[in-house]
């Protein structure tokens, strides 16, 4: 199929190409008579990726889902738009509990030692932090194997129960909303204001990988963003342009960005 191939040439170039394969391939298990497939966990990059996909398919349709309003990792379930039965999308609500006088356990902690049980990211959606805890959305299939084994986090004892995925309460974030000017709506610009970072410096955070542009790599320091894009840079958290509020009579960029700390 041209069009296929076409697709998994345009996802290549941004580092997707795999993802582009996994997604093809369930979308033609449903073609071929199931009446729908799953994808792993994985950023809110894949839903633009997914929505590419179906549009090959026009006997299919799309849902997804990351167990709770706002969940920024998700799955997606490509369906034969003929099915009207239940969609399960495999996902199972944890509750991980330690001693709260452990408070400087944070995310990455948490992550590293799912990870140390030799679990794939790709089995595990958002990581709640909470007040001596955090919530985890896993994929049902280690749902089981995370409880009885998921046992310390950084030497803390831990412990893992199942909850209901309708108690689950979406993440605590500080907002910081930033106003200013930029000269241009490069990457290097606008970036380096709302993560107050030099301009040199941010050049050299892109050139290294560490800036994502809507959950996609960076194409490099002067690709230009726009208003409802999500910047995300390493260590330093992502923001928002919510808005380009226009030009001064010296040619300086307004935008208003929201940066989630």
């Amino acid at each position: 199929m041209k069009d296929k191939e076409k697709l998994i040439r345009y996802f290549e170039a941004s580092g997707n190409g795999e993802a582009v394969r996994r997604m093809l391939d369930l979308a033609e298990q449903v073609v071929a008579g199931k009446p729908y497939r799953v994808t792993e966990f994985m950023s809110p990059a894949g839903l633009i990726i997914a929505d590419a996909v179906r549009a090959q398919y026009p006997q299919l349709r799309v849902e997804s889902g990351g167990g709770y309003e706002g969940a920024e990792r998700l799955r997606v379930a490509f369906i034969d738009a003929a099915y009207q039965g239940p969609v399960d999308l495999g996902l199972t609500a944890l509750k991980v509990s330690w001693d709260p006088r452990f408070r400087l356990l944070t995310h990455r902690d948490v992550l590293g030692s799912l990870m140390g049980l030799g679990i794939e990211r790709d089995h595990f959606g958002d990581i709640i932090m909470r007040s001596g805890g955090a919530q985890l959305i896993v994929d049902s299939t280690v749902a089981d194997y995370v409880v009885s084994n998921f046992t310390k986090i950084a030497m803390v004892s831990v412990s893992v129960e199942p909850m209901d995925i309708s108690e689950i309460q979406p993440k605590e974030e500080k907002i910081k909303e930033i106003r200013t000017t930029v000269a241009s709506l490069r990457l290097d610009a606008v970036a380096s204001s709302g993560f107050s970072v030099s301009r040199t410096k941010l050049v050299s955070a892109v050139n290294a990988g560490l800036l994502q542009v809507n959950w996609q790599s960076a194409k490099g320091p002067s690709q230009e963003v726009k208003e409802g894009d999500v910047i995300s840079m390493r260590g330093r958290g992502r923001m928002k342009v919510e808005a380009i509020t226009g030009t001064s009579r010296k040619g300086r960029i307004g935008v208003y960005l929201k940066r989630f700390m």
